[in-house]
């Protein structure tokens, strides 16, 4: 076990400080949200974990119910809420058409990410980021959420090309009309 990972053992940023708890993104609970790599609450693959911790930094297949009526576009939003911060890290944040309904392992990654789906910036870069968390710190959750917003995100007034992603976040605005959420774990 590494020092670092035993000193921040308890310190971690928490599920009340995750994008699904923002007031501005509250909306029902219906899309039903799923991977064929990984059940619910466990473990990914290496495969998807970050190239520093010896992964090939793939973003995972996922799939999705279908949007409802009204529909503009899905947010995606990958978080870490085991990161020893004050708020989660964004892992991966994207716009996806609202006729989606899943997307393939490596659509999340920049530069060649699937037509249609636009990546926006995460904590440290465009696409798809993966696990890596601190040796020793102990598993970390990883949540794929997804929200069906009734206005497009450029409609909030965001600027979506280099707004970070907290302030992204902050500025979108209803109404969600349906939105689900998956976990994935990864431990060092």
């Amino acid at each position: 076990m590494s020092l670092m990972g035993t000193l921040l053992k308890n310190r971690r940023a928490g599920e009340p400080a995750l994008a699904w708890n923002q007031q501005a993104l509250a909306g029902p609970d219906t899309l039903e949200v799923s991977s064929p790599a990984f059940a619910d609450g466990t473990a990914m693959g290496r495969e998807y974990a970050g190239k520093l911790v010896g992964g090939r930094e793939l973003s995972p297949p996922l799939a999705w119910s279908a949007a409802p009526a009204g529909t503009a576009e899905l947010l995606l939003v990958v978080e870490d809420i085991d990161a020893p911060m004050r708020k989660p890290v964004v892992h991966c944040l994207a716009l996806v058409p609202p006729t989606f309904s899943d997307l393939p392992a490596g659509a999340l990654n920049a530069p060649a990410n699937t037509e249609g789906v636009r990546l926006l910036r995460s904590t440290m870069k465009r696409g798809y980021m993966g696990p890596a968390p601190i040796k020793g710190h102990g598993p970390h959750r990883y949540v794929f959420q997804v929200f069906a917003l009734g206005a497009s995100a450029t409609a909030s007034g965001a600027t979506l090309a280099s707004a970070r992603p907290r302030a992204l976040l902050r500025a979108l605005h209803g109404p969600v009309l349906a939105r689900g959420r998956f976990t994935g774990t990864y431990e060092r």
